[in-house]
């Protein structure tokens, strides 16, 4: 396994859309100065700078080599469950399904929690005015705000059915330079929405908050099919 590459999230649309225009040019002018393994094609492909969609739902058509990160998945139709750090500072509960900073009480930037309550929950630890602990995590989920629906589980006892393999267990193809050029590119386009990415026996997988097969797709068009695998945190139920 190659080396990891994480982010934290904000969970904030609007910010999310404004870091991306603002950081537009400045990604134009480093693409074009590069000269990495991914070839003249590709950074062409990339030296246009799209308007970012309109947050979540939005499916505006991209131009070729620059539809991952203008183009965001719809939010779930039905309820998801994630599994992660809840964080609740000064009673402003916080979802975290990515990094969290090793701190003492611990911080993160994650999804923003509804209907959050400590109440007869085991494996809350207090410092001062956080409290946090770990859980498996049911609910809806706006694109911003997740709900909660269910009793949370403590993330020691609870047993998730297995990912289902969707490489089938075959190697990929591509060589660990151009994924890690790849790994770059995505993270620069996403931001804080890639949570975590490495690569791994010739492809790169990345994990963000919520795919329906929109950032799945996007990545297939803009690197090549069996190069990135993309893996939602949440997953839908049902």
């Amino acid at each position: 396994m190659g080396p990891g590459y994480t982010r934290e999230r904000p969970g904030i649309a609007a910010a999310r859309r404004r870091d991306a225009g603002r950081h537009c040019s400045d990604m134009n002018q480093r693409r074009l100065l590069r000269t990495g393994v991914l070839g003249a094609a590709l950074v062409l492909g990339l030296s246009a700078c799209a308007t970012p969609g309109a947050g979540p739902g939005a499916a505006p058509d991209a131009p070729d080599g620059q539809s991952l990160g203008t183009v965001w998945p719809a939010p779930p139709e039905t309820e998801v469950i994630g599994q992660g750090t809840v964080i609740d500072s000064g009673g402003s509960a916080q979802f975290c399904l990515g990094a969290v900073m090793e701190s003492y009480p611990p911080q993160c930037h994650g999804i923003a929690l509804q209907g959050w309550s400590w109440e007869g929950l085991d494996g809350a630890e207090p410092s001062g005015a956080v409290t946090w602990g770990a859980y498996a995590v049911q609910g809806t989920y706006d694109g911003e705000v997740f709900t909660v629906t269910q009793p949370p589980i403590l993330l020691a006892l609870y047993d998730p059915m297995a990912r289902e393999d969707p490489t089938g267990g075959r190697p990929g193809t591509t060589d660990e330079a151009t994924l890690l050029e790849v790994q770059e590119e995505i993270h620069e386009r996403l931001g804080a929405e890639a949570l975590s990415s490495w690569p791994q026996d010739g492809r790169l997988w990345l994990q963000v908050v919520w795919d329906d097969g929109t950032w799945q797709d996007a990545a297939d068009d803009d690197f090549g099919e069996d190069v990135v695998v993309v893996q939602s945190a949440l997953r839908a139920l049902g």
